[in-house]
């Protein structure tokens, strides 16, 4: 085989992720990056409102520009307005900054045919070798590189191959994914004219309404919930605004007994009995015959990234979560910027084989934690909607995790894709108990993220200190997930100075004209620290940045403090920290039960 290196890096997939990806990569001098997609863009494509962590990598690839230039958007303002009961729940984006500093943080809702293309043709102007209607079907690694091997037998030779080629098996890991959900849903939609704007429905509660601000819509009703956004599409040859309106629900209850979801009759007249929306629809019309569906992507592959065979999975080919907040392109772009980063530092030679395998398995680690703690918030959700109304699919089909009772206090870090494990364990643990989590048993992902946080109580006044057998070492790490122009929730944002937040609201009054006022997070690695037992260093290992304040909680335990004089002292962040070294037996106390 002829060793010849084609391309330092090869794409599969010029979605959101990809073209992103290689629109970032191109910018590096010399660096030659190709991206293959079976299809010819512009496509189709489902996922149409995004989060507002999807601008700050828009900004950073350089498509934003692009994209608010074009014609295929509208502007959103708030994560949306959710009737999940008797009042409808609503929030801008960020709310309590925007309540600070009123500057509104935004995403968009576009016309994903025409979105995606711009992204495309974005890659290939930085650089990116774009090859369209080109299918990959294999790739084999070997010690010096990738061979991609395209549906027509072709082969081509790469340093190093990412998958982002959306909800699919991967070809890289050759493993089947796994659901990371526990409700299995479908979606069915179409594309109507005739609505009204979310933000003209009246109520004190409407927050969108006086400045006519465009939010999205999400209704709830008995067999599932309905997503009502706006987008700028061209019917029958001219630019209209359309609404994308769809139900998401079970398979079980998709056809039974003459009632068939997927007929648009049936559709239609479900769609116009749904509180709140009915009312927005009532002159609705589809601008096509026939439904749109969607199944099978609430799933997980098992890894994401594989230093030693030179792979990386990036966007839904790694995860994907649920439509209900509209979190899908926000996580896919954001892994995009964390990928450009662990690539760039491979590819640059400057770091040594450890710091690298760090930056790789931080990367796989904090992403597969950012799926896993999500889909669990999402759970909960609904579960929460089935507890609503007892005759919904999501009480008679729910799910096997435990009901938290915690859909309140979860609704705006949903919103703003902000749920990490510390920040849900913050939530979960609503109890006053010194540093002990609530009692959570049985097996299941949520089992194993608060287990994860979990640890003996100790004699509040035995002293705290590192095991023995601990080594703790000094390195770098990828700053997960990284979202830049993004304020930790409360009480997470408690070190956050009036400077910082200020630079933060500046971004945000113009992202590109004010693209330098705030660093991205993983725009180069950040110091870190890795706790591991001296006698084998891959049996635990827990990682505290330096961000997160992990030094000084190292000089306290080098004091030997009690849990009692720790009170006060530690940050939440802190706190989980220490959670998770008793947890592992990392730290240790001379009176653990």
């Amino acid at each position: 085989m002829d060793k010849a290196i084609d391309y330092d890096v090869v794409i599969m997939g010029g979605g959101p992720a990809g073209a992103t990806l290689g629109a970032l990569l191109a910018r590096r001098p010399g660096l030659r990056v190709a991206i293959f997609d079976k299809e010819r863009f512009p496509r189709e494509h489902i996922g149409e409102s995004f989060a507002h962590t999807m601008i700050p990598a828009l900004e950073q690839s350089g498509a934003l520009a692009k994209v608010l230039a074009s014609d295929c958007w509208v502007k959103k303002f708030g994560g949306g307005l959710f009737n999940w009961g008797d009042t409808p729940m609503f929030a801008f984006f960020d709310q309590p900054n925007y309540r600070r500093d009123g500057v509104h943080r935004f995403a968009v809702h576009v016309n994903r045919a025409e979105f995606d293309h711009v992204l495309l043709r974005h890659a290939a102007d930085s650089g990116v070798e774009v090859f369209e209607g080109t299918p990959v079907s294999q790739v084999d690694s070997d010690d010096d590189g990738c061979t991609v091997t395209l549906k027509d037998g072709t082969a081509v030779r790469s340093r190093y191959f990412v998958d982002a080629s959306g909800r699919r098996n991967s070809i890289a890991t050759k493993q089947k994914r796994q659901w990371l959900s526990g409700y299995r849903n479908i979606a069915i939609w179409q594309h109507f004219t005739g609505g009204k704007p979310v933000q003209s429905l009246p109520g004190d509660w409407n927050i969108f309404r006086a400045n006519d601000l465009s939010p999205i819509g999400c209704f709830a009703f008995r067999d599932g919930w309905c997503w009502y956004i706006p987008v700028r599409k061209v019917v029958n040859g001219e630019r209209r605004r359309t609404y994308s309106i769809g139900i998401v629900t079970i398979p079980e209850i998709l056809k039974r007994d003459g009632y068939d979801l997927t007929d648009q009759s049936t559709f239609v007249k479900t769609i116009k009995s749904v509180p709140y929306l009915r009312d927005l629809i009532a002159d609705a019309e589809p601008v096509a015959d026939g439904m749109l569906t969607a199944t099978n992507y609430s799933m997980i592959n098992g890894q994401f990234a594989d230093y030693d065979k030179r792979w990386l999975l990036v966007g839904d080919a790694a995860y994907f979560v649920d439509p209900l907040f509209s979190s899908g392109a926000g996580f896919a772009t954001t892994m995009a910027v964390n990928a450009a980063t662990v690539l760039d530092r491979t590819l640059a030679g400057d770091l040594d084989d450890r710091d690298l395998r760090d930056l790789w398995d931080d990367y796989d680690d904090g992403w597969h934690n950012m799926a896993e703690t999500f889909a669990l918030a999402i759970d909960q959700w609904y579960h929460a909607l089935g507890k609503s109304d007892p005759d919904s699919v999501y009480w008679t089909h729910r799910g096997t995790s435990p009901d938290l009772d915690i859909q309140p206090r979860t609704f705006d870090v949903l919103i703003n894709t902000a749920v990490t494990a510390h920040v849900l364990q913050n939530i979960v643990d609503t109890r006053v108990d010194g540093l002990a989590p609530p009692p959570v048993h049985g097996e299941g992902p949520l089992s194993r993220v608060i287990e994860h946080d979990r640890h003996p109580k100790a004699d509040p006044d035995a002293p705290l200190a590192l095991a023995p057998n601990v080594f703790v070492r000094k390195g770098i790490g990828l700053d997960v997930p990284g979202f830049k122009g993004f304020l930790p929730v409360p009480p997470f944002d408690s070190e956050i100075d009036e400077r910082t937040r200020a630079a933060v609201a500046k971004y945000w009054s113009d992202p590109i004209a004010h693209h330098d006022a705030i660093p991205s997070p993983v725009a180069e690695p950040t110091t870190a620290y890795r706790f591991s037992f001296t006698d084998d260093d891959t049996r635990t290992r827990i990682r505290g940045l330096d961000r997160e304040g992990t030094a000084r909680l190292l000089a306290l335990l080098a004091t030997k403090p009690t849990t009692r004089q720790l009170a006060g002292q530690l940050s939440p962040i802190q706190q989980h920290l220490l959670r998770r070294l008793i947890r592992a037996g990392l730290v240790t106390t001379s009176a653990t039960t």
